[in-house]
């Protein structure tokens, strides 16, 4: 934020400022040693690990992560089907980013007092989710933790591990001015933004009609798997560099797949927002720059293409488009512009 500008999700119980504090301090807590097999720093989307065997092509890709306070949502509206999606599909598209084969997905389900019947219907969903992205499901860990959480709520994480060549491993350092940005279009809030939703769209709300559906509904939709849609443009063009669009929105995330002297602009123009993303904008008024770096405002996930390869790019996935493009940055220019 810039001057005095209010934080909105700040005011509702999340820092992002804090969260990328942390990353730093990670960051320097850690850089002392590292595992000779590691072969990239803590804060990117997900961990590269180089077989220990003397393939050294082949490298391990890791990622572990949670479906934050949507989990609250399901909890209160006791919809226990779609977290477990949600988690798996986040997890698969935070390895993507590398280029990345899922290989397996280990879950955490926490709870105060074991419901089963709860319980199998979330990790009934962590199950749904691995077919489809066909990753093994190997086993986890469900912990019933009394006093540590309120009858009803449960907290669920996961960890994934893929595989890929390092010769695939995206370029970032290609990214250059002229080439393009693609974007996958979301279906609503993913998994981020749900502290603000829950502040502005009352749990009393959350069950009257909305988009053709509910406000619960469509605040509970699935968050999607992008493996397909990006295999899909991987035949049609040539990736240099691909974000997963979560916490941190836009403004955030991009900037992690781009070299230095290089900004992307986004044509905010080209692509539609889901009407409960942009409820929660316009409830929470969230200012041009608050509303792309808290919520995803419909772009799910980006990649960065040859500007000559970008047409053919969007065409290969229905519902992409050509969202932003490449351009030179001189110091003390943002990363990310999005141009209303």
């Amino acid at each position: 934020m810039h001057g005095n500008q209010r934080d909105a999700y700040a005011e509702a119980g999340v820092d992002i400022a804090a969260g990328n504090a942390a990353v730093a301090l990670y960051r320097a807590k850690t850089a002392g040693w590292r595992h000779p097999n590691q072969l990239d720093a803590l804060g990117g989307f997900a961990g590269l690990f180089a077989y220990p065997t003397p393939d050294a092509e082949n490298v391990l890709v890791g990622s572990a992560d949670g479906v934050g306070t949507k989990i609250l949502v399901a909890a209160a509206l006791r919809r226990y089907d779609t977290v477990g999606q949600d988690l798996v599909n986040h997890c698969v598209n935070d390895i993507l980013v590398t280029n990345a084969t899922p290989l397996f997905f280990l879950d955490y389900l926490a709870v105060g007092v074991l419901d089963p019947e709860m319980a199998g219907a979330v990790v009934a969903g962590v199950h749904e989710a691995c077919r489809r992205n066909e990753v093994a499901l190997l086993g986890g860990e469900t912990a019933e933790m009394p006093g540590l959480y309120a009858p009803g709520h449960f907290d669920l994480a996961g960890t994934i591990v893929g595989t890929v060549r390092r010769s695939d491993l995206p370029r970032k350092e290609s990214v250059e001015p002229g080439d393009a940005v693609i974007g996958l279009p979301t279906n609503g809030l993913q998994t981020n933004g749900f502290s603000l939703a829950r502040k502005v769209i009352p749990e009393s709300e959350w069950g009257a009609p909305f988009d053709g559906a509910t406000l619960g509904e469509r605040l509970l939709a699935i968050h999607p798997s992008f493996l397909e849609p990006v295999r899909a443009i991987r035949r049609a063009a040539r990736i240099k560099a691909m974000a997963h669009i979560t916490g941190g929105g836009l403004l955030e995330n991009v900037p992690r797949t781009l070299p230095d002297g290089v900004k992307a602009v986004f044509d905010a123009r080209t692509w539609s927002v889901p009407a409960i993303v942009g409820e929660v904008a316009a409830r929470a008024g969230l200012s041009h720059e608050e509303r792309y770096r808290t919520l995803n405002m419909g772009v799910g996930y980006t990649l960065i293409v040859p500007a000559e390869e970008a047409q053919t790019a969007a065409l290969a996935v229905p519902g992409a488009a050509v969202v932003g493009r490449i351009e030179a940055r001189s110091a003390g220019e943002a990363a990310v512009v999005v141009e209303a």
